[in-house]
């Protein structure tokens, strides 16, 4: 895909930064230096590349910051969720009632995308969709459970946009 200064949507993981940002976010890809920039933040992979591998990580993680949530049914990679939800993960949670009981099934998915991406950003993702087991609206307390799991939260989910914007843009560079 070719990059043209006329199409809005070709900034649509920055769509809600400030247009200042986007304006640098946009210099850089017109000057081919955002791989470079995002190369020199985040240098290499993860070798988190399988389901059970995912499963471990993200148990880890809510072992550290949601030891008491409710448990997880199913974590994987999904291939689905970016092109068919335009999401990066899923976070399902499916209540049934079975006899005389309600049961419960919390479930996350991450895209298959990341399979190949910085740890940061996987962790980032992660740590979206285990806040969601606890809180399910994106407002303010969610966020602030974002940022207690992860300080950096911010800036790694403006990070991991800009890195989308170069895979639609210019490609991959892992």
């Amino acid at each position: 895909m070719t990059y043209s200064k006329t199409n809005p949507n070709q900034l649509k993981y920055l769509s809600s930064y400030p247009l200042e940002v986007q304006n640098k976010i946009r210099t850089m890809v017109e000057q081919d230096t955002l791989e470079s920039f995002l190369l020199k933040k985040h240098p290499k992979t993860h070798d988190i590349n399988n389901d059970k591998m995912l499963r471990e990580y993200v148990m880890n993680l809510k072992n550290t910051h949601l030891r008491k949530s409710s448990p997880l049914s199913k974590v994987i990679y999904d291939k689905k969720i970016h092109v068919v939800n335009n999401a990066l993960g899923l976070h399902t949670f499916v209540s049934r009632v079975q006899g005389s009981k309600l049961k419960s099934k919390n479930e996350i998915r991450i895209s298959e995308i990341f399979k190949t991406a910085p740890e940061s950003f996987l962790e980032m993702i992660v740590v979206h969709e285990l806040a969601h087991i606890r809180i399910k609206p994106h407002d303010k307390a969610f966020y602030q459970l974002c940022q207690h799991m992860l300080p950096d939260y911010h800036q790694l989910e403006f990070e991991m946009r800009v890195y989308l914007t170069q895979l639609e843009l210019k490609g991959d560079i892992y």
